[in-house]
């Protein structure tokens, strides 16, 4: 019987906000996994990531991937819609969040996302970003102008181009595709990305076990300056 994935999950105020607007969600018996980032300077963000985890934990217990895929999904959406109508119960409000959310399945993985909110995976030693940044550096390393390391230390970085509860339409993007045994995958927020480059996280994924990295990872936002909510999720694949 082939064993089941494991993780270890952080999420933390920082060092200068009053308010976790981050959220992160694990579902193991689901092989889910999840960070969802309230967008700081709008009204409840906290509100907004709380909604996003909420309707993906009312999931029903289903074994079939393709039907997990579809819930998955359709729970995301069902969010959406929650943050646009109690925006418009505030009197327009915006009340957004960006997600990443890891469904895992036989030999497979697929990820949705809307936001600036990552999945990473680790293979072999070599660390790969699999999502894309809906933001405006992330069309400018789109156009080839920046890299991505360049783009987190951008002034201009937390400028997001699509969130949940943001447009009347949201469009998740969606990335899938094979597991290998020993595959790794970070789920984070951008409270770690903009004090962690490729090389580091590399690094520290590489070598540090399960049971110590989310600390470790989370150490290296502080000590660069926490300046905003850090959330961390790490997946081990057997």
């Amino acid at each position: 019987m082939r064993r089941a994935p494991r993780h270890n999950s952080r999420t933390h105020v920082g060092l200068l906000r009053k308010v976790n607007e981050d959220a992160v969600l694990a579902l193991p018996e689901l092989s889910i996994w999840m960070v969802s980032d309230g967008m700081g300077g709008h009204d409840a963000g906290d509100l907004a990531s709380q909604t996003v985890v909420e309707h993906v934990a009312a999931l029903p217990p289903t074994q079939a991937p393709a039907q997990r895929m579809h819930d998955l999904r359709h729970a995301i959406l069902s969010a959406h819609a929650a943050l646009i109508a109690e925006a418009r119960r505030r009197g327009g409000a915006t009340i957004g969040a960006t997600v990443v959310a890891l469904l895992l399945t036989d030999g497979h993985f697929v990820a949705f996302w809307a936001g600036d909110s990552r999945l990473y995976r680790l293979r072999a030693g070599r660390i790969e970003l699999l999502t894309f940044d809906h933001s405006v550096v992330g069309e400018l390393v789109a156009a080839g102008q920046l890299t991505w390391d360049e783009a987190d230390a951008h002034p201009g970085s937390n400028a997001i181009t699509r969130a949940v509860g943001v447009g009347e339409v949201l469009e998740l993007d969606k990335v899938r595709g094979d597991l290998l045994p020993g595959d790794r995958f970070l789920l984070c927020s951008d409270g770690l990305t903009r004090y962690a480059d490729f090389a580091t996280l590399g690094a520290v994924l590489a070598s540090a076990p399960l049971e110590t990295v989310t600390e470790r990872l989370l150490s290296i936002a502080l000590a660069g300056g926490g300046a905003d909510n850090i959330s961390i999720i790490v997946v081990d694949c057997p």
